[in-house]
């Protein structure tokens, strides 16, 4: 499969955005590069539409905000439990489908109902809520300081491929408690099903080291999410925690890198540079908010299941069917036009809503503010290297997502050393893949040893 920047697994054409013609599909260049054009046509011929997300998996998209609010809030009507998808049990989906590590049930709290959704829920939340905020702060920056050290002697990065999507993958292995060769294995895998290559091989890598890093930790707790886990009272078995961290870590590292990503496109798009934009009063805060209205990292998703058919606002939502509700239309919504003139932050549904609203709201804002505000503290003079226009965006069904943000910027020394001194690492290539931090070079006397990955060097550097 295709790897290259700007590749993507989905390759059919975009369809008619009117409602009773063939489904829209979601995961073309076309969609990717206006998708509130669509979103816009959808509107005008109802509060919902179908959509193909990928080749052969139809589905329906929500896009007015006031519907999918009764879709979110309404759990009695609206499951997510994804044993009830129809085509999937019929097998009329593909099993190597690029959706599928985002649709398929797992038993985590985001695709469980009732009290089993408490159960796992609590669990996660009260996991969470062990995180200290100001250790988090640290981490996130010294990850920073580490992916910076990599790029600030070029005087150019691509602020997507080289920090916004390595930070959020690296953070992940600190928050669980990883040591190296796990680490290494679960950035490669959740890379890998994030860009749609070689699914059910990563699928399997990811299965694999998540259940080897729980037994690890049921060995040698320490202070860590996974040891959390464990130590909770709901009693969680090893699966059931394999598939909270699947969803902890997918739930936190695309819609990061994306939060991130955005909002930095944001901050860097005036013609005049970051320095007369910040100055102008264009806060870290105030791109995030913007961004969480206007590009939300995850663009369409939360898919619900309807127990019935059911009639919303005159669409016919059928039993079993996947209903996916688009966070991006429901900002856009005109009806909210009062709300979106002031940002204000209660009212858009970046975060989702009801009772599977997103448990990590504050430390995700966190993450993103600390690594911003970082990158631009650093490198102040950062520059655009195109237009804001001829950005590319990736396509996909479900998130807002750059393809890269090329920047230019004045070249410093690296403010440390970036590798241990028994194993000097040259810089790495902006296509320098999530696994494949720089080969290292031993003396000659010493045998050949593993290609370490980005985490396992991370940690030869900062032994944390």
């Amino acid at each position: 499969m295709d790897s290259s920047p700007g590749s993507t697994p989905y390759s059919a054409p975009t369809g008619c955005p009117m409602r009773g013609e063939r489904q829209t599909s979601l995961y073309g260049p076309e969609f990717a590069s206006d998708p509130q054009r669509v979103y816009d046509e959808f509107r005008a011929h109802g509060l919902a539409a179908p959509i193909e997300l990928a080749p052969g998996v139809e589905a329906t998209l929500v896009v007015q905000h006031e519907a999918a609010l009764r879709v979110l809030q309404n759990p009695s009507f609206f499951a997510r439990d994804a044993r009830r998808w129809g085509a999937l049990r019929e097998g009329r989906v593909p099993l190597d489908s690029p959706v599928l590590p985002m649709m398929a049930y797992r038993p985590n709290c985001l695709f469980t109902d009732g009290t089993e959704h408490l159960r796992l829920r609590k669990a996660v939340t009260e996991s969470l809520g062990r995180l200290n905020t100001t250790r988090l702060s640290r981490d996130v920056e010294r990850i920073a300081d580490y992916l910076i050290d990599q790029f600030i002697e070029r005087g150019s990065a691509d602020l997507l491929g080289d920090y916004a999507k390595l930070l959020p993958l690296l953070l992940f292995n600190q928050l669980f408690g990883c040591p190296g060769d796990i680490g290494d294995r679960l950035t490669r895998s959740m890379s890998a099903i994030f860009d749609g290559q070689d699914v059910l091989r990563a699928n399997t890598e990811l299965t694999e080291c998540l259940m080897e890093l729980v037994a690890l930790k049921r060995r040698q707790p320490g202070e860590d999410i996974t040891s959390w886990l464990i130590q909770h009272p709901a009693g969680l078995r090893d699966e059931e925690l394999k598939d909270q961290l699947v969803m902890l870590m997918g739930a936190g590292v695309e819609p990061e890198r994306n939060l991130i990503a955005n909002a930095l496109l944001l901050m860097l798009s005036s013609d005049t540079g970051i320095a007369q934009r910040r100055g102008t009063g264009m806060l870290v805060e105030d791109a995030l908010d913007d961004v969480l209205w206007n590009n939300p990292p995850i663009a369409n998703y939360a898919t619900h299941y309807p127990v019935q058919d059911i009639d919303l606002g005159g669409v016919t939502l059928k039993a079993d069917t996947p209903v996916l509700i688009s966070f991006a239309a429901a900002n856009s919504d005109p009806a909210l036009t009062d709300a979106r003139q002031t940002l204000s932050k209660g009212a858009h549904l970046a975060w989702g809503a009801g009772p599977h609203v997103c448990p990590a709201k504050s430390p995700a804002q966190l993450i993103a503010l600390t690594a911003i505000e970082k990158i631009l503290n650093t490198v102040p003079d950062l520059t655009l290297a195109v237009h804001p226009s001829a950005v590319e965006w990736r396509p996909g069904p479900f998130h807002r997502a750059l393809v890269s943000l090329p920047v230019h910027f004045s070249a410093a020394p690296a403010r440390r050393a970036t590798t241990p001194p028994a194993a000097q690492s040259p810089v790495p290539s902006r296509n320098t893949s999530p696994d494949e931090a720089p080969a290292a070079h031993y003396d000659h006397a010493e045998p050949q040893k593993k290609t370490k990955g980005w985490w396992s060097s991370f940690l030869d550097v900062f032994r944390v």
